[in-house]
């Protein structure tokens, strides 16, 4: 794997290579989301040209109908979830470090899912397209 675009888990056993990396990520409020990483996901849509090294330490769960998630079976770190029509991937923006981008460009919050039920007790101050529940359910149902 080259350095470019490289993210990994905690313990380094799970590399994640990314062909063209977008500084764009979107915010999901849903439940499943803030169980499975006790806040909003922060994601990056990563497209299907993604390769891993230390698959053999990749645990998936069937989290919905159109999509899995990911993790390290060694550390627990969440990596993806990706979506079963497409094969598309959406990694965690906290698995990239930092300095990526050329100066100037830094990561760019887009949208927010599952806007209504984010709870009361945070918001972000950035001006993004929010979709509801609704809205996002009957996104993808059409793509599956």
């Amino acid at each position: 794997m080259s350095n470019n675009n490289i993210a990994s888990c905690l313990c380094g056993g799970v590399k994640i290579e990314i062909k063209e990396l977008n500084h764009q990520f979107t915010v999901c409020h849903c439940l499943t989301c803030r169980k499975w990483g006790g806040g909003p996901f922060f994601a990056v849509a990563c497209g299907a040209d993604v390769k891993f090294e230390g698959g053999e330490n990749i645990k998936e769960f069937e989290s919905s109908a159109w999509a899995n998630r990911g993790f390290c079976q060694q550390c627990g770190t969440h990596l993806y979830y990706t979506m079963k029509e497409s094969q598309s991937y959406n990694v965690p923006l906290g698995l990239f470090p930092q300095g990526l981008f050329p100066t100037g460009e830094d990561w760019l919050m887009s949208m927010q899912y599952f806007s209504d039920e984010r709870p009361s007790y945070y918001c972000f101050s950035n001006q993004t397209k929010e979709l509801t529940g609704a809205e996002i359910k009957a996104y993808f149902a059409s793509q599956v």
